[in-house]
């Protein structure tokens, strides 16, 4: 891949100087450019150009990427253009402070520029996972590991912190930061009614704070977390027999048992077939794996079951996470989905676990 070949003096670009992490952004070169979505292949061009300087249009080929695509040159790179309304759920600026140290630590693809509403970054060779490989004990095994190596992941921390300082969580205040955009009432009239009928906000709210307060019992490792791990975010090298991730725009510090949940309940996939679920000997098994790839050496049956309690409690949260998410694209995505349809499933299958889940658990 060509180098970088903007001058950051020469861009106008948006203002991060309001932390210490900004000069990490502002290494980054910034295009003064919008792709937007009635003409996406003229203005990835645009910004592919302003990028690769010497790259001609006529040898490029465009291809629109919904849920991934196989490599099939070195000289690939991705334009991705940000959603409709998703700077209500994202932290544009977490997101590209997670490309560049993943990128250094071989865990991402490098990150070539920023643009108005995008990122312009690396391709990753490989194949897109499909939502049954999830389940495939070779493949399951690929996740584990190369999850055990994200979850070593350190960000770059303030000058000022302290040794006995702990790292600072992000779960729980997207979670109620998305609660609190959640409308009181909304403009599509099914939408609205389904809403009516399936959602008290005043026992959801109830619900997450109990639900955060006996998760924090478990005392569930802090660690980089992907937490996305579906299966359209998963791409397979099968040669080098390794899995990679990709979609780094919820990446932050949470909990190890959220990411390893959240993993578990997206082998039901977008339909939430949880007949699909992993069983608890599937589970033990990858949980092993994990454990092994994370350290070293032969876990414990203690260190297993421990995880196994932690992934077992936040499978739980997962579905809180997602169902609030899907309340909020419910009001703001034009994507042809029925966003809160896949809220009421998550939320029932929280509403069908949570009683015995919380039972099972040593707290």
């Amino acid at each position: 891949m060509p180098p970088n070949t903007l001058a950051h003096s020469q861009m106008d670009q948006p203002d991060f100087q309001d932390s210490w992490t900004d000069h990490l952004i502002n290494d980054t070169p910034y295009i003064d450019i919008e792709v937007t979505s009635t003409d996406l292949f003229e203005g990835a061009w645009k910004v592919v150009k302003a990028v690769f300087t010497s790259w001609e249009k006529e040898n490029l080929k465009f291809v629109q990427c919904k849920d991934g695509i196989t490599n099939q040159s070195r000289e690939s790179v991705l334009v991705r253009a940000y959603g409709k309304g998703s700077e209500r759920i994202i932290d544009r600026k977490q997101e590209i402070i997670n490309i560049i140290i993943l990128s250094q630590q071989g865990l991402a693809p490098p990150l070539y520029a920023r643009f108005r509403n995008g990122l312009i970054y690396g391709f990753i060779e490989g194949r897109v996972s499909h939502v049954d490989d999830l389940g495939n004990p070779k493949m399951a095994r690929w996740i584990a590991a190369r999850l055990a190596q994200w979850h070593k992941v350190e960000l770059p921390e303030p000058s000022d912190k302290t040794n006995d300082q702990k790292r600072n969580q992000k779960l729980w205040k997207t979670m109620r930061g998305w609660f609190n955009q959640v409308p009181a009432k909304y403009n599509d009239p099914k939408t609205q009614a389904t809403f009516e009928k399936h959602f008290d906000m005043k026992h959801i709210k109830d619900e997450m704070d109990d639900l955060f307060e006996q998760l924090e019992k478990l005392d569930s490792p802090i660690v980089f977390s992907h937490n996305d791990l579906l299966y359209g975010n998963i791409i397979f090298n099968d040669d080098k027999e390794e899995a990679y991730f990709i979609d780094y725009e919820y990446g932050s510090y949470a909990f190890r048992g959220f990411d390893i949940g959240n993993h578990f309940n997206e082998h039901c996939g977008f339909e939430c077939d949880y007949s699909k679920y992993p069983s608890k000997a599937f589970q033990l098994e990858w949980l092993e794996w994990y454990l092994q790839a994370a350290n070293d050496e032969s876990p414990s049956k203690e260190q297993v079951n421990k995880l196994y309690d932690e992934v077992n409690g936040f499978s739980l949260a997962s579905h809180f996470y997602w169902g609030l998410w899907a309340m909020i694209q419910a009001m703001v995505s034009d994507i042809d989905f029925d966003y809160m349809e896949y809220a009421v499933l998550r939320f029932n299958e929280y509403e069908k676990r949570k009683e015995q889940v919380l039972a099972s658990l040593s707290i």
